[in-house]
Order: structure tokens, then sequence, then C-alpha cells
């Protein structure tokens, strides 16, 4: 068998299910790159043992951030708050081998390739508004209203940043200007936790969670960046959708409760090459 690139996302690894799921996670091939778009766990050593383990199977890890490893969790002892965790768990992912956001984006060269995989950290900034919704503390309000507050409100800090929307913009003009300097000749997967478009999130039975699943910035990047797939997780609804001719494919895991209805699939790691022929 060929090697190929997999992916999957949202593995919570403080579910003991889940952190079996990872212990069986392998490749399918000698020279398989995985990519794991986030959402490992929250704890730093909980984060740091499941990419230690995939980083040891895979030829290749690539890891871009979710919202659950960037949360100071009160159990947690290393008690590092915003950008500082952040480029703690890049320094960690360095030192394992694992790509970040930060590094050089690798260009896959095996069948189906050249293919530059980009994983990109820009966050949310409360933009996937409901309609009629004009302000993100209408958003906010009506979420506290309707019981629908997203954990980060508690565990997820912005320093040194004002705000997680302020850390977001940011985030977006860096992650922009990277992915300007690409060859737009090489196509491209791009790796990011939450949808680069609103549409995906047009099926959550919440609807105002939706104001913590992306950025509207993000929303001309699969056309204007080349890309010939886009991986996201976040929603824990695994899925392929189309925009614009491109493969949008949501890879989480999820909770328990969420993937024990659904059965246990053949495999957890779901492929970005070999293609997957169109659904």
């Amino acid at each position: 068998m060929n090697a190929g690139i997999y992916a999957v996302s949202d593995l919570h690894v403080a579910y003991p299910e889940n952190r079996r799921i990872v212990e069986s996670l392998r490749p399918h091939a000698a020279g398989d790159w995985l990519i794991v778009a986030g959402d490992v766990g929250e704890l730093f050593a909980d984060v740091t043992w499941a990419l230690t383990l995939l980083s040891e199977r895979f030829a290749k890890v690539i890891w871009a951030p979710g919202n659950h490893e960037l949360w100071t969790h009160p159990q947690d002892p290393v008690q590092l708050r915003g950008d500082a965790r952040y480029q703690a768990l890049v320094r960690r992912c360095r030192d394992l081998g694992v790509t970040t956001p930060e590094d050089s984006y690798p260009v896959w060269t095996g069948v189906g390739g050249p293919l530059l995989v980009a994983p990109l950290f820009v966050g949310y900034d409360y933009s996937f508004r409901e309609p009629g919704v004009t302000s993100k503390e209408q958003a906010l309000a009506r979420a506290h209203a309707a019981g629908i507050v997203c954990a980060d409100e508690v565990f997820l800090h912005p320093d040194p940043h004002p705000s997680r929307d302020a850390w977001c913009r940011a985030r977006v003009t860096r992650t922009e200007a990277r992915l300007t300097d690409c060859d737009p000749a090489v196509p491209k997967v791009l790796v990011n936790h939450y949808p680069l478009v609103r549409t995906p999130t047009d099926i959550l039975r919440y609807p105002e969670f939706a104001q913590w699943c992306g950025t509207e910035l993000t929303a001309g990047w699969h056309r204007r960046f080349h890309a010939r797939t886009v991986i996201y997780g976040h929603l824990h609804i695994p899925r392929v959708t189309w925009h614009d001719g491109v493969r949008f494919e949501e890879v989480s895991v999820g909770y328990p409760r969420e993937w024990r209805p659904r059965g246990h699939p053949d495999s957890w790691l779901r492929p970005v090459l070999p293609t997957p022929a169109p659904v």
C-alpha cells in the first residue's frame, strides 16, 4: 500500500474510551502522515502523551490547536495562559518533531503530490452570529439567556491580548501573510480546528454556539489560497461538505456519548490522500 495522509481531531483523551482510541491509531503504510486538527485534551500532560505516541508511529504528525488545548484548567499543573500556553505547546511539539502552525508548512511529495499541508491557528471572533444579531455583545447576551455558553468563556484566556476576538484578528493577520507567501501553483490542504466558512455550523442544534466556531475573516481562504481540501473539527459532526468545489471534511472523534450511537468506524482516521471519492 502506498503511503498517504490521514486526519483526525477532537480526541478528548481525558475520557478513558477516547484514550483507548488514540492507543489504537496506527498508520496504514510506512510513511503515512497524520493531521491532528485540535482538541487533543485539556491538560498539558495529556496533549503531550497523545502527540508523543502518535509521533512515534507516523512518519510526520501535523498539529493545529483547538480551543481545549488552550484552556488553563484549574486541575492542570501547567497554569500558563493564552499565547504563553500556546507557545509552550509549540515548543513541546518541536521537541517531538510535530509540525505546528509556527513551522514551515510541509509539502507532501508522495502519490497525489505535491501538496502543501498548512496547519492554521486563527481562533474565533464571535462573527458567526445568528441572523439579525449585529454585535458580539448581543450574541453573548442571547447565548447566556439560552444557557448555551462555551466553557472557553471561563478557561480560555487571551493574554496578552485584550480579548479572544483581538487574539483572533492578530492570528488572522499573521496567518494570511504566511499563506500569501506560499507558491500558488502548489495545491494545499488547509487545516484549522474551526471551519473556515460559516455554513457547516448551520447544522448545530443550538445556533447560539456558532459564535465560538470560527471567523468570517477566513470565508474566502479556500479559494484564495488554492485549497484542494479543508480539514477541521470542533463541531463533533464528522461529515463532508463542498464549498466552491472544495472538499471540507470534519474529522472529529468527539465525546463518547456522541460517537457511541454512531458505532465504531472501521478506522477513526479519515483519508486525505489518497483522495476520497466524491460523496
